[in-house]
Parts: C-alpha cells; sequence; structure tokens
C-alpha cells in the first residue's frame, strides 16, 4: 500500500504554529475577553455528551497531535475516511429498516413492504422467546410470542419468513445472539432447500454473544461455551459463505444499555480481540476471515462526537488487525459497520419531533461513513412502529441521499480542526481502555467479573442525573415541556391468535419428522459439543432440516454445559 508516512504531523511547522500560537493568545485577550465581559457564555465547561471537554474554537494548531499518515484518504489504510475510495459516490449505503413482528408470515408482509418502499437490505427482528432459545410453546414464552419480534421454532418458519423474496439479491440481516447459529443454519438449509448458492448470499447474522453479557442480557450457556459458538460460526462461514459476515459485533447494545459513546467502541475492539484469537487457535489465519468481520453501532445525538467516533474506530481496527494480528490483505483491515438511530433518544412526550432527532443521527452516520442504516419510527417510544411511521423513517434516509448532496463526496469533514482532533483524542481513548483491558485480565475475565458491566452503569447512573436536573436537555421532557399533553397515536396492534397460530405450526413440524434422526443427530451434537474441536455448524445444519426446534438444540446443549448466572454489580 502506498501510505503516507505516520510521523509526518497534520499540522503546522514549528514556525507557523509559532505566528498561529501568539494569534490566538491575542485573540482570547482582546475579542474573547472583551466580548465575555459584555456577555457570559451558556455554561462555564462545554463538553461532548461523552465527557469529552470542547474547546470554544479549534485551529490547525490541534492537529499537531495527529500523524498525517493517520488521517489518510478513503479507501487507503487506516481507513480513517472510509472504507472505500469513493464512498457513496459509487454506491449508496444499504437502507435496512429493521422489522419483525407476529408470525413469520406477517413478518415477510412487513418486508415486502419496505422493499417496495424503496428499502434496499433487510433487517430482521425477533421475539424474545426466540431470542433466549425457546419454543413458543415452552412455559417462559407465555405471552411473549410474536409481541416484540418474529417468532422462528423450525425451519418451516424461517420458509415461510423469506417466501417469495431472492436471498441472492437482497441482503440479510439477523438481529440474535445466543441461539444465532441456529438461525444461522436454518438460513443455509432454506437457501440449499431452493437451491441458492451459499457464495451469493450476502447479510450478517449479529451472533456478538460477549456483549450480551456485558449489556443486553441475552444468554443461553456460560461464557467459554457461547464465544466457541461464536468462533465455529465465523470459521464455517470463512470457508462456505464467502460473502456473508458471520458475526455483526456491537456497541449498539452497550449503548442501550446506557454506555458511554466512548466504551460503546472500545468495548467492540475489545470483543473483536477476543474473537479473533479465538479462530485463529483453530489454524486459520487472519486474513482468512476478518475480510467479512462487521460492526454494529449506534449514532447518538451528539452529532461531531458520533462522527469522530465512527472515524476513530475505523482507525484503531485497522491498527489492531495489521499491528496486532499481522492481518496483510487491506480487506482484512477495513472496518465496516451497519448503523442505527439511537432508540433511547425517542421521546413519548411531543413523539412527533423525534423525526428531527432521527434525521440529524441518521446524517451524522453518514458523515461517519456508515455501510447500512436504519432509522428508527418517531413512535417506537410507545411500540413496534407502524408501517407509516416505518415509512417516514425509511424517507428520512433517502432525503439524506438524494437531496441532500452530503454522498457526493468522501468523508466531507476530513481536515475539520474540530473533527481530526475529536478523532484523535477517540483513538487515543480507545486505546487506553484496550491496554486495561489486557493489564487486567482479559475480555472474558473482565466480563465475568463485571468491570465492563461496572462501566455501563456507571455513565448510565451519571447521565440519569444529569437529565433530572437539567443539564442534559432533552426538548418536551426537562425542557419546553407541555402539561397536561394528550397522545392521539395510531400504536401497532398485537395479533391475539400469534401464539395459536405459530404453536399449531410448531407441533405440525414436530408430529411430522423423523424422530429417530431428530434423536440420532441429537447424540451426534453433544458428541460435537463435548469434543470441542469439532465444528458444531455441520450438525447443527443437519438437525434443523431435519426439523429439530431450536428450543430443542439449546435445552439439549444446556444439559451438558449447564447456563450462566451473572455475578451482580453494585
Amino acid at each position: 500500500m502506498n501510505e503516507s508516512k505516520p510521523h509526518v504531523s497534520a499540522g503546522p511547522d514549528a514556525d507557523t504554529r509559532a505566528v498561529l500560537a501568539g494569534d490566538v493568545a491575542s485573540w482570547e485577550k482582546g475579542e474573547v475577553a472583551g466580548f465575555l465581559a459584555k456577555a457570559p457564555e451558556r455554561a462555564a465547561r462545554f463538553e461532548t455528551y461523552g465527557g469529552f471537554p470542547l474547546k470554544r474554537a479549534y485551529t490547525a494548531l490541534d492537529l499537531a497531535g495527529t500523524a498525517l499518515g493517520d488521517i489518510g484518504l478513503p479507501g487507503r489504510y487506516p481507513f480513517t475516511r472510509g472504507p472505500y475510495p469513493t464512498m457513496y459516490r459509487g454506491r449508496i449505503w444499504t437502507m435496512r429498516q429493521i422489522a419483525g413482528f407476529g408470525t413469520a408470515e406477517d413478518t415477510n408482509g412487513r418486508f415486502k413492504y419496505l422493499i417496495a418502499q424503496g428499502q434496499t437490505g433487510l433487517s430482521t427482528d425477533f421475539d424474545m422467546p426466540t431470542l433466549m432459545g425457546y419454543d413458543s410453546d415452552h412455559p417462559m414464552s407465555e405471552g411473549e410470542v410474536g409481541r416484540e419480534g418474529v417468532a422462528i421454532d423450525t425451519l418451516a418458519d424461517m420458509e415461510l419468513l423469506f417466501d417469495g423474496i431472492d436471498l441472492e439479491k437482497i441482503s440479510v440481516s439477523m438481529t440474535i445472539n445466543p441461539s444465532a447459529w441456529i438461525l444461522l443454519a436454518m438460513y443455509v438449509a432454506l437457501a440449499r432447500k431452493k437451491g441458492y448458492d451459499l457464495g451469493k448470499l450476502s447479510g450478517t447474522i449479529q451472533a456478538d454473544i460477549l456483549k450480551e453479557y456485558q449489556a443486553q442480557k441475552e444468554w443461553a450457556f456460560p461464557v467459554a461455551p457461547s464465544v466457541r459458538i461464536v468462533r465455529d460460526s465465523i470459521a464455517w462461514c470463512a470457508r462456505n459463505m464467502k460473502r456473508y459476515n458471520p458475526i455483526n459485533i456491537s456497541g449498539y447494545h452497550i449503548s442501550e444499555a446506557g454506555g458511554s459513546p466512548l466504551d460503546e467502541v472500545a468495548f467492540t475492539m475489545c470483543n473483536l480481540i477476543t474473537y479473533v484469537e479465538e479462530v485463529t487457535k483453530t489454524g486459520m489465519h487472519v486474513d482468512e476471515f476478518a475480510p467479512r468481520l462487521a460492526f454494529f453501532y449506534v449514532c447518538q445525538s451528539d452529532f461531531f462526537e458520533e462522527i469522530a467516533k465512527f472515524r476513530a474506530v475505523r482507525r484503531v481496527y485497522a491498527k489492531i488487525m495489521r499491528e496486532r494480528f499481522g492481518a496483510k490483505n487491506p480487506e482484512s483491515m477495513r472496518l465496516r459497520f451497519h448503523c442505527q438511530t439511537a432508540a433511547a433518544s425517542l421521546t413519548k412526550p411531543q413523539y412527533r419531533i423525534n423525526v428531527v432527532r432521527t434525521g440529524l443521527q441518521a446524517l451524522a452516520a453518514v458523515l461517519g461513513g456508515a455501510q447500512s442504516l436504519h432509522t428508527n419510527g418517531m413512535d417506537e417510544a410507545f411500540a413496534i412502529p407502524t408501517e407509516e411511521a416505518m415509512k417516514i423513517a425509511l424517507r428520512t434516509q433517502q432525503i439524506v441521499a438524494e437531496e441532500s448532496g452530503v454522498a457526493s463526496v468522501a468523508d466531507p469533514l476530513g481536515g475539520s480542526y474540530f473533527v481530526e482532533n475529536l478523532t484523535t483524542q477517540y483513538e487515543r481513548a480507545i486505546f487506553a481502555v484496550i491496554d486495561e483491558v489486557d493489564r487486567n485480565g482479559g475480555t472474558i475475565r473482565l466480563t465475568e467479573e463485571g468491570w465492563f458491566q461496572r462501566r455501563i452503569a456507571d455513565f448510565a447512573y451519571d447521565v440519569a442525573l444529569k437529565k433530572a436536573n437539567g443539564e442534559k436537555p432533552v426538548i418536551g421532557v426537562n425542557r419546553y415541556v407541555e402539561e397536561g399533553e394528550k397522545f392521539e397515536i395510531e400504536l401497532h396492534p398485537y395479533d391475539p391468535t400469534t401464539a395459536e397460530r405459530q404453536i399449531a405450526r410448531l407441533r405440525n413440524v414436530r408430529a411430522t419428522r423423523d424422530q429417530a434422526k431428530v434423536g440420532s443427530l441429537m447424540e451426534r451434537l453433544v458428541a460435537v459439543a463435548k469434543d470441542g474441536r469439532e465444528n458444531i455448524m455441520p450438525v447443527t445444519i443437519d438437525l434443523v432440516t431435519a426439523g429439530a426446534t431450536m428450543g430443542e438444540i439449546v435445552e439439549r446443549l444446556k444439559g451438558l454445559w449447564g447456563t450462566y448466572r451473572e455475578q451482580p454489580v453494585f
């Protein structure tokens, strides 16, 4: 690669710095001091949402700590300015509105509606029983079947979910973690049944189990066997699904649990390191699988902080992959990420202004270089969004893409004194978190000890206090409040027949399958799980093809591995 020299400073030379420093000092003592005497600033201290202090103005002096090679060019190491040289001039980001409710047939209808509105990728939300690995007729599933996502128990459900949709032509994302490998197996089994070329399928399955223990709290097994399953999924896809992303290492849920923007990206890098180490232990070289690793981030409301955050984490990732893991292929160093606007920022009071929040967050995500984007519906603080709310959210992306002009230039904020300075601050802070984790025993150990969880809880508590005392403004909640506001809003309905319809199909699958074959494959599953070296994906694919349910597979492995009990965080 023809890179810029990393030691060359992006800031001015010594003589120019001296002159500029004099100008800044004169300005502070003159114009600034005089103006402050007449009109004090709004606060004694300004900082980003994540707590990074903000100067009154930034100049070329603030580039002195940034190497010219670290800014670089789009599509060139360290990819600060974007993973591809032409960015959106060649191809607009994938507009991937998430959908999922009721049964597979119900969600299939929403998918087709969104595709008709111009959506370019599918993203699937699953109900809580599916997320936790319970069948729909399990006692733990009562009242939750299809309520906050689509219910998927068997391959028959997967067939209906994507009925009439060409999976070779549209990418599919599936947001699921502890039972992710089983859904991946169903997806593969469906593709084989329809005669698709696995090498042409694109999309991702989330599968990032470490952030579950740290933030989202959805798990089935202890940490070690869960990480082993992630390892197997990555390795299997690298050899069988060349265009598919077998993991979406996710900061979104860290943020939604209350974590800071810094910890959102820093924790994903810690989790990345663990996954890469586990896969390379199998004998695979990093360049065999790293090109298909993908990430999932939130875009919060602090506009410039979010842009700097995305630019910094790309730079950090590139350096980790090359310097720590010896990657040679540039594709292994390009961080690609899906982004979702911040659900936690949406409010019930004056809910229509959520459209504005989402629009600004979408713009920041694009200026930060996202490869795919979901924009939230204005009514998501109440329930699953209606079709109208989702259409407005999709139109928001389309306005940014086709009317704003921001997609015409790669990294249009590159070179901004403020953005470059904040990007470098973020890079240093991310590496500081990684160094602390390395010094104290690594990601798995600190997850089990609650270190990540405490950092999330501490920041969440601090933000809650700032919102309560008004230091952090939330329009409609602690500023410009409308007393006695009445919510006249159409909500997405829950069909009370959902569980009945879903359970009927589940029981029919159980009644008509070859029980002996399923039983034999279950014994094979346990043997593979005990061995620890053989990949668990092939037998799982065979099981779901034979009609085994997700819950049956999970329960059988719980009998072998047990489940996880979290250490409380105080």
